[in-house]
């Protein structure tokens, strides 16, 4: 499939054999891939009510906000929709040095017949409108005053473009999609874990047509996501190591609910845990490496305990702070 003004979808899924979700669904989709889409994570395991959610961001052109705690896993759930939709997907990080310019476009020297001349080269933002794209804004609440406003122009559905370096009003295209994850939900650095979160415009925020919010996996799905990730785990033994090592991170989950910690595991460092833990082949020397050295040192002795009680072993605090 090329990018073109005449790409859209071609086919349809059903929802309930492509994602295994109880729901009667009909999604348009493409049938063939190009090198935009995003590739199939076979072990991938979807929330219902996210994919859902998603789902009627692509199939009915809503603006989709995917929220919660970091490691949920909320950009690699668009990514694995678009995947199985074959829709080409494009993430854009809304760090402090993406500035208006990046998204919208700026003069640029190009050499045409052996001369230095200035064009105008487009931004992110007016190439994806062009084309059949679901354009991923990550670390939503982290964008700049000036980035957000340019995004705002795009939030209504149909909203059209006005390129003022061109004098040009850019429609978009027909099968152009928008999404975006946040930790905070545009209400700023309230718990203090997400330093560099903004402020933003309520109107702006009034804009998103869905807001899904992602909570991390039972404990029996995150395994399997585990033991797909170590395959070498994938054994009675393994398996058993894998349940004590997710049990420790809801605890250390719970214990950020309550406020008794400041930093919790997620699945992501699960899964580092384990990849760990067969490079050193010791639980515990795995898991101050994977998440106790990143922890404040006077929240350690509760870390130490949440290992006691699930892994059956002390946890000697005097090698983290050495390593």
């Amino acid at each position: 499939m090329t990018l073109t003004q005449d790409s859209l979808p071609d086919t349809r899924v059903l929802v309930r054999e492509v994602f295994g979700i109880d729901s009667d669904l009909v999604v348009s989709a493409f049938s063939e891939a190009n090198e935009y889409v995003p590739q199939v994570d076979d072990a991938y395991q979807f929330n219902a009510d996210v994919t859902l959610a998603l789902l009627a961001g692509f199939h009915r052109n809503r603006r989709v906000l995917v929220q919660g705690l970091h490691g949920t896993g909320k950009s690699t759930h668009i990514e694995q929709v678009a995947a199985r939709l074959n829709w080409p997907c494009l993430r854009v990080n809304l760090d402090g040095h993406i500035s208006r310019l990046d998204l919208v476009g700026r003069d640029a020297v190009v050499i045409r017949d052996n001369k230095q001349v200035t064009e105008f080269q487009e931004g992110i933002v007016p190439w994806a409108l062009r084309r059949p794209v679901a354009l991923v804004f990550d670390e939503y609440d982290a964008g700049r005053a000036d980035v957000m406003f340019v995004i705002q122009r795009i939030l209504e559905q149909g909203g059209h473009f006005t390129l003022l370096d061109r004098n040009e009003v850019i429609k978009p295209h027909a099968s152009f999609r928008l999404f975006a994850t946040a930790n905070t939900v545009g209400l700023g650095n309230l718990t203090g874990l997400y330093h560099g979160t903004q402020l933003l415009n309520h109107a702006q925020i009034d804009r998103w047509n869905i807001v899904a919010t992602l909570n991390y996996l039972s404990l029996e799905e995150e395994m399997k996501i585990v033991v797909s990730r170590v395959p070498s785990m994938n054994n009675p033994d393994g398996q058993a190591i894998i349940r004590s090592m997710v049990e420790l991170a809801n605890l250390t989950r719970n214990g950020f609910r309550t406020g008794d910690l400041s930093t919790l595991m997620s699945p992501r460092t699960v899964i580092t845990w384990a990849e760990n833990l067969e490079i050193f082949g010791d639980m515990a020397r795995a898991f101050r490496l994977s998440f106790l050295n990143k922890t404040d040192e006077a929240e350690r002795p509760i870390i130490a305990e949440y290992f006691q009680r699930c892994c059956n072993a002390e946890l000697d605090e005097s090698f983290a702070l050495s390593v």
